[in-house]
């Protein structure tokens, strides 16, 4: 067989060409492919809701890679394990009522599970700002290429419209510090413009709980999940314990499709 670059280079143009017209107009946009993004893309998905999932990074799964410490090995509790056998991840039973599971294979079956769903991924994609209505609605997000980001190049982005937006990049909860700093925001489920979004010292008991309880809307059109939201409200991190953010994943998950 004769190997043509040039009919390679049409077919990977050619195919994410196709991929990414689709990803223009969709009911749902996340930013980050963490373990709460890629939870609530999978069951959106499941519920045939268009969802498109934005990571700006070349690798998804966010901290669930490095399990602790760089140790591949992530712990859920009981009430989220199932949420890991819905993906065919493995668990273990450990002391405690914890559970352990493989963090490699938590990763890429999450990840596959969400494309199998029908949730559209893309990776090394930044999302810089969002849409909004008049109303002041956020209604999508304006993103670019992250390579473009990290460079400082002045390059004009391009812009997807969404039903509804999830902020899931994590600790930095990038998209709510946007939207708290450009659309001054003086109305709306939580009036973004009074908080400080900056999460507390580690305390998993709490955290745990709080990640699943700060799981909402935070303004028009905007929801928080996973670790954003516990930084939204200046809660405890939990550290290498990851069942409340798949948790939220899937609240964030039931809480939009109540809204369509």
């Amino acid at each position: 067989m004769v190997i043509d670059d040039i009919e390679i280079t049409k077919i990977i143009f050619n195919r994410f060409s196709k991929n990414f017209n689709r990803a223009f107009e969709v009911d749902v946009a996340i930013a980050g492919a963490g373990p709460s993004g890629l939870i609530a893309a999978k069951y959106l998905a499941k519920a045939g809701k268009n969802v498109v999932l934005f990571e700006r990074k070349l690798s998804i799964g966010g901290g669930m890679w490095g399990g602790g410490m760089s140790f591949p090995v992530i712990v859920v509790q009981k009430d989220s394990k199932n949420l890991l056998h819905d993906a065919g991840i493995n668990t273990i039973e450990e002391d405690g009522g914890y559970y352990s599971a493989d963090a490699i294979e938590a990763v890429t079956k999450l990840c596959g599970s969400a494309i199998d769903a029908g949730a559209k991924l893309f990776n090394n994609i930044t999302v810089e700002d969002v849409l909004l209505t008049k109303d002041k609605v956020v209604n999508g997000f304006v993103i670019n290429w992250s390579s473009v980001d990290l460079a400082g190049l002045h390059v004009d982005p391009l812009s997807i419209r969404a039903k509804f937006c999830v902020d899931a990049t994590g600790h930095p909860a990038e998209i709510c510090k946007i939207v708290q700093r450009k659309c001054k925001p003086e109305k709306g489920p939580l009036r973004l413009s009074n908080f400080e979004m900056v999460e507390k010292s580690m305390c998993a008991e709490i955290g745990e709980k709080a990640v699943v309880d700060n799981t909402k809307e935070v303004y028009p059109g905007l929801y928080a999940a996973g670790m954003c939201a516990n930084a939204v409200f200046g809660s405890q991190r939990m550290g290498p314990i990851f069942g409340g953010m798949l948790l939220s994943g899937k609240k964030v998950a039931e809480l939009i499709l109540k809204n369509f």
